[in-house]
This record gives structure tokens, sequence and C-alpha cells, in this order.
């Protein structure tokens, strides 16, 4: 078994191979880097901000049946995903692998459109757990005040600015705190759940049928077709099955980060597919009252199904410990937020990257990249003052933008399989293109099903944005390519020298 040493020596020279010397330090075990990214899907969250969306557009029979499907069919987009990985473990993940994937002619373009949907993506992803946190605290301090109080937009985006300033602090604390943040938290996100549910069910008065829970369907979006409804529906699920690329983000502090990326990616989908299956059917079954659950005074359906099914005491509680949950998912996100900043920036993609790539000399972390995610994320809440539409338009990017970065790699994979022709330890072997073609399959598919109207009539206040928002970042990405980043982009940037090889290769051979 390798020693410590010789495992950091051995990742030094992989990642010196891959054309970048190590800046950061590797404080992340396994078990960690798993954590990440099961933090950053962190299932509370999701499903705490879109249980509303789950009962009118689908309701029961959709959530549970169709948790099923989109379980399984992001688990082929994440073993995709974590195959490169393995052979490419770089803090800038996605955009890295496109780059290595394509022919020399497309990989400046291959590498520019991931990033950018990326990294645009995942900015709107944290923004968007952050303000579902500053929400179910609202309604948490609702039901301290009997539903009596309801926070105005004002207050709402003060709580949220508050949060995001909390995760930028904590993840300026330096790679032990992280480590040690993560390893809280990935306890955390597995028995919130666990707690939530056998509380609800043990002291609910009523409980639901099995035939309620498993045949309900409910459509409360004006759209006739029931198709329709049931494949947009599939959003609860699909939103809630995002950020797991996080451990690919993170490898650059990862031990043994072949390993250890890939296993993240793949673990984290198949923790939070059983936690989650398990914490929608125990919400479902301890629901009390379907009307009076999705018209909840709270804004929060399940922060309703608690109140109802507990006491007011014990739901204030349940409310808190799923908050702090949500609060390490956004510390999750802003650390692969800031890790592909910091990445993207290294190769001189973003503006200001001079300023965006630099790493700590004390922390070793990339401590500008930080600071600049936490002030977007902040930026992007305050039109919610004005226009509650305005956040959920900006945001609306976040599981299109995410997932279309998560496959231009496999689809660069899969027409040059030539360019990947040594695997790293975690291998498909022969079922590789199978699960490829799965999964890009499957991105198609979403991809349209989530720019079309999820209600009818199609207001200002319902529209679907999200196809306005691919739009921009589609035409805004590619034209600034074409006008130009195609005239000094070439992809990712080596920035390791002859003498930064001689000494990791010096350090590899030592006994």
């Amino acid at each position: 078994m390798a020693t410590s040493a010789a495992t950091q020596a051995n990742d030094e020279a992989l990642l010196a191979q891959l054309g970048y010397k190590q800046e950061m330090k590797r404080e992340l075990s396994s078990f960690t880097n798993y954590g990440v990214a099961l933090s950053t899907i962190c299932i509370c969250s999701g499903l705490t901000s879109l249980f509303g969306y789950g009962l009118n557009t689908g309701g029961p029979a959709l959530m549970t049946w169709g948790w099923i499907v989109v379980a399984f069919f992001t688990l082929m987009v994440g073993l995709a995903m974590a195959e490169i990985c393995s052979a490419f473990p770089t803090a800038g993940g996605l955009y890295y692998w496109a780059a290595r994937l394509s022919k020399p002619e497309h990989k400046a373009f291959a590498s520019w459109m991931t990033g950018w949907f990326n990294l645009l993506g995942q900015i709107a992803v944290t923004a968007g757990v952050v303000f579902g946190l500053s929400l179910m605290i609202g309604a948490t301090v609702s039901i301290g005040y009997d539903l009596n109080y309801t926070p105005t937009p004002g207050v709402i985006v003060a709580i949220h600015i508050a949060i995001a300033a909390s995760i930028g602090i904590a993840n300026s604390l330096g790679p032990k705190f992280m480590a040690a943040v993560m390893f809280v938290s990935t306890i955390w996100q597995v028995l919130t759940p666990f707690l939530i549910v056998v509380v609800v069910l043990a002291m609910a008065p009523t409980k639901q049928t099995a035939s309620y829970v498993f045949t309900d369907f409910e459509n409360n979006t004006g759209i006739d077709s029931v198709a329709w409804v049931a494949l947009i529906g599939l959003l609860t699920a699909q939103f809630t099955f995002t950020g797991y690329d996080a451990s690919a983000h993170m490898t650059e502090e990862t031990k043994n980060a072949s390993v250890a990326g890939p296993i993240g990616i793949v673990m984290s989908i198949v923790m939070s597919a059983m936690t989650g299956f398990l914490f929608i059917l125990g919400l479902l079954f301890g629901m009390q009252d379907y009307t009076a659950t999705i018209n909840t005074a709270t804004g929060l359906p399940i922060a309703q199904i608690i109140l109802d099914a507990t006491s007011k005491e014990v739901a204030i509680f349940l409310m808190v410990v799923n908050c702090v949950c949500c609060w390490f998912a956004s510390y999750s996100c802003l650390l692969a937020n800031s890790r592909v900043i910091y990445a993207f920036s290294r190769d001189g993609a973003i503006p200001g990257s001079k300023y965006w790539h630099v790493i700590h000399p004390t922390l070793k972390i990339p401590l500008n990249a930080n600071w600049l995610a936490c002030f977007l994320y902040s930026i992007l809440a305050i039109p919610y003052i004005w226009n509650s539409t305005a956040f959920t338009a900006i945001t609306s990017i976040a599981t299109i933008g995410l997932y279309i970065s998560y496959g231009i790699p496999i689809v660069c994979k899969l027409m040059n399989p030539q360019l990947f022709e040594k695997p790293g330890p975690f291998s498909l072997g022969k079922w590789s293109n199978l699960v490829g073609y799965i999964s890009v399959v499957w991105i198609l598919v979403i991809s349209i099903l989530f720019i079309l109207p999820s209600a009818m009539p199609v207001t200002a206040v319902n529209m679907n944005y999200a196809c306005v928002l691919v739009g921009a970042v589609l035409f805004g990405a590619g034209f600034g390519y074409l006008f130009s980043a195609k005239y000094w982009f070439d992809g990712p940037v080596i920035n390791v020298t002859a003498e930064d090889m001689a000494a990791v290769n010096a350090a590899q051979e030592k006994p």
C-alpha cells in the first residue's frame, strides 16, 4: 500500500503530466472529496425548494417514480464523467476534459464553451441554493410567529447576502478547516433527511395510503397534456441532481485524486438517490392535507408538512437542522465554484484573470476567486426586491447550463476515442461507449424539456426563462469566442516547467 508521501508524489506527477504544477494543498481524503459532491447535491436543499413544484406538476406519483427514472439516468452521466475524471484529475474539470478530448482545431472552442456553461451554471445553482436557504430561514421564523409573519423581499435578500458572506468567510479559513467542515457535512447530509422522515412519520396524526403516494397524479399547471406535465415534472429530481462535478474540481486538493475524484462523483449520486427517495416517501406519507400544503403561508410546502405532522417546537427544530444542512451545501457549492473560477482564470479565459487565479501564499486557496463568487451570488439576488420573477429568470440556466457542460466532454470522448487511449484507474471498459451514448441522449432530452413552459397560460411571472438564458450564454460565449477569444484563447495553458517536472519526477522516484 502506498505511503502518504508516495501518494502525494504520484498525485503531483500526474498533475504535472497534465500540464499543471501543484499550487494548492491536498487535504481532502476520498471520504471528504465524496462529501463535497454529496453536500453540493444536497437533496434537502433541492427537494425543500422544489417540493411544491413537484406536488403541483405530477404530484406524488411523479415525484416517486420520476425520482427513480432521473436517478438512473443521472448515474449514467456520473459514470461517464467519472471515467474521464479518473484520467484527467484537474481543478478545471469539464472544460479541461473537453480540450484534451477534442482535435487540435476544435479544442479551444470546445473548452471555451464548456467552461462558460459550467461556470455560469455553477454560479446560478449556488445562488439558487443560497436563496433557497434564505427562504427556509424566513419560513422557520414564520412558524415561530404562528404564521403571522411573512418576510418581505428585502429581508429575504438581506438574509441571502448574509449567507453568501458567511460561506465566503468560512471558505477563507484554509484547507484544514475545509476538510473538517466537509467531514461533518458528509455525515449531516445523510442524517438530516432520515431524522426529518423518522420524526414526521412517528408524530403524524394520520398517514397517506401507499396507493395515494405511488399513484396519485396531480396537475395544477393549466397544461392539458398529461405527458407534457409528466415530463416537465422531472425537474424536481433533475435540479436536485446537479453539482456532483464538484468532486472533479476538488481533485487538485485531494489525495489519490485519480481514484477519489471519480468515486466521489459516483457515490454522491448513489447516496443522494437512496436518501432522496426515502425523504420523498416519508414526507408524502406524512402529509396531512394536500391543499393546505400547496397553499401554505410559510412559502415552503415541506415546512407545512413538518408543521402539520409534528408541533411548532419540533417543526422549528427540524427546520433549523435542515437549514444547517443547506448551509453546508452552500459552502461546498462555493468550494467547487471558486475552483472553477481559479482554473478557468489560470488559463486566461475570464476578464481580470490575473486576479482570480492567485493562490493565497499562506492559506493555499484561491481566495480572490472565492470572494468574486460570493459577490456574484449577492448581486444576483438584489433584483428580487423589485421583481420576484427576476431571480428565477437569472437562475433558470442552472440545470441546463451544468448539463450542457457535462455533455460536451462526453461527446468529445465518443467522437475522438483515440484521444482517450489511456484511461485512469476508474474505467468502464466495454461499457464505456454505451454509458456515454445513454448520457448524451438523456442530456439532450432534459435540455429540451426544461426550456418548455411549465404552466399555462404563459405570463411574465410563470414563464420559463431558461430558453432565454441558455440562448444568451450560447450566443454570448459563442460571439465572444468568434470575435475575440478565437485569436488568443488556446484552451488549457501549461504552467509546469522542465524544472518542475524534474523535481516532481525526483520526488516520485524516492523510496
